[in-house]
């Protein structure tokens, strides 16, 4: 992959997110990267609604919306600067399936770069999955070995602490004739 193309797919891969449970990318950041107005993309999302099932693109509720907005602060201010209708989020097949409906040279160009950067995305990932899996594995080894040495550790205590204590002199029996009176 040439250094541009890395680049490109890097800069893609910074604007993807992960919204209910679902890596996705908002509907500006795709506009921006096809090259049209986020008005456009919308609108030919809108009249191809039969391509972009739920799986493929969805709308963001008021919530995670606000959250998105306070973590970038490029909230800029003025009359006409912000949004009447909450975005959507496209994932992966929604991204392409986006391309398709645009009909744009940029748009199929770019979205060769998009679906490299959900792959990328998906394999480091998946590399950190089995990175936390062999720790979770490693964790729990240690743990059983330690709670053995624990146990041999108590029992060697227990031992000196034994012979610590020094044994307790035999009851001396009294000398002579014993009456059960004391």
């Amino acid at each position: 992959m040439s250094g541009a193309a890395l680049v490109a797919v890097e800069a893609i891969a910074d604007r993807i997110l992960i919204l209910r449970g679902q890596r996705v990318i908002v509907d500006a950041d795709l506009a921006a990267l096809y090259g049209v107005q986020t008005k456009r993309l919308n609108e030919q999302v809108r009249r191809n609604a039969e391509r972009f099932p739920a799986d493929f693109m969805f709308a963001l509720s008021q919530e995670e919306w606000d959250a998105l907005r306070s973590q970038s602060a490029t909230l800029k201010t003025g009359r006409g600067q912000h949004r009447k209708y909450l975005p959507f989020a496209f994932t992966e097949h929604g991204a392409i399936m986006a391309a398709t409906v645009l009909n744009s040279p940029r748009a199929v160009e770019v979205s060769i770069y998009v679906v490299r950067a959900f792959v990328q995305l998906r394999e480091l990932l998946a590399g950190h999955k089995e990175l936390a899996t062999r720790l979770k594995e490693l964790e729990t080894r240690m743990e059983r070995k330690l709670m053995t040495q624990d146990q041999a550790i108590a029992g060697i205590l227990d031992a000196i602490r034994q012979l610590m204590t020094p044994p307790s002199e035999p009851k001396k029996r009294p000398i002579g004739f014993v009456t059960g009176e004391k």
